[in-house]
């Protein structure tokens, strides 16, 4: 969906420029900055390749009385491709803690509430470490502190966590040949039905929104994707987890294949002060597949932590 919103860039040591865009509704553009300062500000960080449209429901239902603004990884959406080569988790974090201070700057001063999706959960986990006095809240939608099995004592997870790394590392070398096939295939009607087969879609996800995000992964550098999801094996934050004292709500889809409900209600028994949602009848798009009812679970638990002030009660009518 269009967004009315504009576009400022953070450049990293290495001259990659990384954007990030502020939502202003129905705001006139040239006073948009004026008007949103004072606002209480939320942050969005994405998923691995997930395209902007993602957030549609969160933005239309926080953005009339909030600063909205989500930013793009290296290598998707308005961003550079890493001018260094470098997609590591540090590398993302690095860009996620000078984008937070860029968003203080031209706002009211106080850090943003964080919401978090899939990978961007890895990250906003290891901005808490580094800077907690960045992170006053966060909620955690579809998203643990690492990859299946990473942190944990059980053997035959950790077993099948190092072979997948190995895998990676292998398969590397293949990425010029797989990826005119892998574009090939979103691009193709066959992509919709595939995603639904394997059972990452699930009825709900609305097909145009899934167009739009095979649409986006396809303008994506192979390499971009590719080394992002390759770090994202690398390490885990689940150490961060039990030390998380800022207010937080975790939100799982029971059906989501590539984020097990497993990971997410262990990461939930780590954290007992963590609010939780479980969703169902949504996999990992729900995000699209649910949003208005995580739409209104992010509402629902900023005004129950004081994090903004409630809408104000309807007048009641006399009969």
């Amino acid at each position: 969906m269009p967004y009315r919103r504009s576009t400022r860039f953070v450049t990293a040591p290495d001259g990659t420029r990384v954007a990030w865009h502020t939502h202003f509704g129905n705001l006139m553009e040239d006073r948009a900055d004026a008007d949103l300062r004072e606002r209480p500000t939320v942050l969005l960080t994405n998923g691995i390749g997930t395209s902007e449209n993602f957030w549609r429901y969160i933005v239309a239902n926080l953005e009339q009385d909030h600063r909205v603004v989500h930013w793009n990884y290296r290598g998707h959406g308005s961003s550079e491709n890493s001018r260094g080569g470098d997609y590591r988790v540090p590398v993302h974090v690095d860009d996620l803690e000078r984008i937070t201070e860029a968003v203080m700057a031209r706002g009211n001063g106080r850090p943003p509430l964080h919401v978090a999706f899939s990978m961007g959960v890895r990250v906003l986990l290891e901005l808490y470490r580094r800077r907690p006095d960045l992170v006053p809240a966060m909620t955690l939608i579809a998203g643990t502190p690492g990859a299946p099995g990473s942190g944990s004592r059980d053997l035959s997870a950790r077993v099948a966590l190092s072979a997948t790394r190995g895998l990676f590392r292998a398969t590397t070398p293949a990425l010029p040949l797989a990826a005119p096939v892998v574009h090939a295939v979103m691009a193709s009607r066959f992509a919709y039905p595939l995603g639904r087969a394997v059972g990452a879609l699930r009825a709900r996800a609305p097909r145009a929104d899934i167009d739009e995000f095979m649409h986006a992964l396809r303008r994506m550098s192979p390499e971009a994707y590719w080394y992002t999801l390759r770090g994202l094996a690398e390490g885990h934050a689940w150490d961060v987890v039990s030390r998380v004292k800022v207010p937080t709500l975790i939100i799982a889809a029971r059906d989501d294949t590539l984020v097990p409900l497993r990971e997410m209600e262990r990461m939930r028994d780590a954290m007992p002060h963590a609010h939780w949602l479980r969703v169902d009848d949504a996999g990992h798009a729900g995000l699209l597949e649910a949003g208005t009812e995580i739409a209104e679970a992010v509402r629902a638990f900023l005004v129950q932590h004081g994090l903004e002030a409630a809408r104000p009660a309807a007048p009641v009518r006399a009969p």
